[in-house]
C-alpha cells in the first residue's frame, strides 16, 4: 500500500481505527486480527477534505516525531501504559480529536461507545443505496 503523505499511517494510528478493528476484526488468540478484506478495506471513512487530510497527515507525523524521542525503545515498550511519555500521549490525543471530528464527534472525552455508534452510522450511510 502506498502512503506517500502518511494519511493511512495517521488513520490506522487513531483510536477510531482501533475501535473499528476491535468491532469488526476480532482476535486470533489474544492478538488483533487485521484482515485487509474485513478491517482495512471496510473502514467507513467519510469523505475527507484536502484541508482535513493535510491536518491529519501532520498530526500523524507528530506521532512519529514523538516516537523518535525514544529511538532505542521498541513500540511495545513505548506504549507500555506505565512508560508512556507525555509527548506521545499528547500526539495521539491530537490525532484522535481530528479523526473523531471526521465522524462528527467533538471534544477530548469521546467514548468507545460513541466511536462505535459513529462508525456504524458512517458504514450504513456509505453502504445504503437508494433504488
Amino acid at each position: 500500500m502506498s502512503d506517500s503523505d502518511g494519511f493511512a499511517f495517521a488513520i490506522i494510528s487513531s483510536l477510531m481505527f482501533m475501535t473499528w478493528q476491535k468491532m469488526i476484526g476480532g482476535r486470533l488468540k489474544s492478538d488483533p486480527n487485521f484482515s485487509n478484506t474485513v478491517v482495512w478495506n471496510n473502514l467507513p471513512l467519510p469523505v475527507v477534505s484536502e484541508k482535513d487530510r493535510v491536518n491529519i497527515c501532520e498530526l500523524g507525523k507528530g506521532v512519529l516525531t514523538a516516537r523518535q524521542e525514544s529511538p532505542d525503545q521498541s513500540l511495545s515498550t513505548m506504549y507500555d501504559p506505565e512508560k508512556l511519555k507525555p509527548d506521545l500521549v499528547n500526539a495521539h490525543e491530537r490525532l484522535d480529536q481530528s479523526v473523531d471530528a471526521l465522524f462528527g464527534l467533538g471534544g477530548a472525552e469521546v467514548t468507545d461507545a460513541e466511536r462505535q455508534q459513529a462508525l456504524v452510522t458512517s458504514f450504513i450511510a456509505l453502504t445504503t443505496t437508494a433504488f
